[in-house]
């Protein structure tokens, strides 16, 4: 469900869940694993977590298996949210700042998608690389290291 006013976001409805994080997730060799795992369970215990189509498609490149995916998701009762229609005004117009400012990428909209999703829904979002969020979406909440 959109908000009424973008006014009134404060990121309490859930979590939107950043490809990377579940990637890092997956990946015992990253890093990140160990943070990726511990924030998953804090933020599952805390609120709903969600993904969108975009992020779900990310998770699925390079090999769809979407049972393994599903099962994963399913671990944290991972809410598999539609992208709201009001999120597309909102992407188009953080992407456009994007390249006003002289982003080059051709292929970062999903970021923009989840930014906006999570404006839209009153989401916070739950990231490793905050930049794309906080640069473009300054009220958004980002739980970031």
């Amino acid at each position: 469900m959109a908000l009424a006013n973008l006014a009134d976001y404060d990121g309490t409805a859930g979590v939107l869940v950043d490809t990377n994080v579940w990637v890092d997730c997956i990946d015992e060799a990253s890093p990140w694993h160990d943070w990726a795992v511990g924030q998953l369970q804090v933020c599952s215990e805390r609120s709903p977590l969600h993904v969108n189509i975009a992020i779900f498609s990310e998770l699925l490149i390079p090999g769809p298996d979407i049972r393994a995916l599903d099962a994963m998701l399913d671990i944290y009762d991972t809410l598999r949210t539609s992208l709201p229609w009001a999120a597309a005004g909102l992407t188009a117009a953080a992407y456009a700042m994007y390249r006003r400012r002289g982003g080059t990428k051709q292929k970062p909209l999903p970021d923009f998608f989840i930014g906006a999703h999570a404006a839209v829904s009153n989401l916070s979002v739950l990231t490793r690389d905050p930049n794309p969020y906080k640069n473009y979406f300054a009220r958004l909440e980002v739980i970031a290291p």
